[in-house]
């Protein structure tokens, strides 16, 4: 992997967290302080920023803290080159696909030649 992609192997394992999924849902609409990013997780305040510890080092989620209010955002790097990776797996398979549709095909019609 070239040193400008993400490692995705923490992107995974970030997103592998139902309320870190959540998490990054909640940012898709935009900016959001940790205390709003937090409210709707029965969890306490230092469970919670472990979970944002985990979405800042897979490079998912940065945040800027200005006096006691700290906000997040989504880094939007990561995403593209994360979804980048699943459009390259998506026509490698597609590809595989038609190659058996292919396939399929052939062998049908070799039994109706039969």
């Amino acid at each position: 992997m070239e040193n400008n992609e993400p490692n995705l192997d923490a992107v995974f394992h970030a997103l592998a967290d139902p309320t870190r999924r959540a998490v990054v849902q909640a940012l898709v609409k935009g900016e959001a302080t940790v205390s709003d990013l937090a409210a709707p997780h029965d969890m306490g305040l230092p469970a919670f920023m472990k979970h944002l510890s985990v979405l800042e080092a897979a490079g998912l989620v940065k945040s800027d803290k200005v006096g006691r209010v700290r906000t997040c955002a989504l880094d939007p790097a990561t995403m593209t080159a994360t979804e980048r990776w699943f459009e390259e797996q998506r026509a490698f398979w597609q590809g595989r696909y038609a190659q058996l549709d292919d396939l399929v095909a052939a062998l049908q019609g070799e039994k109706d030649e039969e």
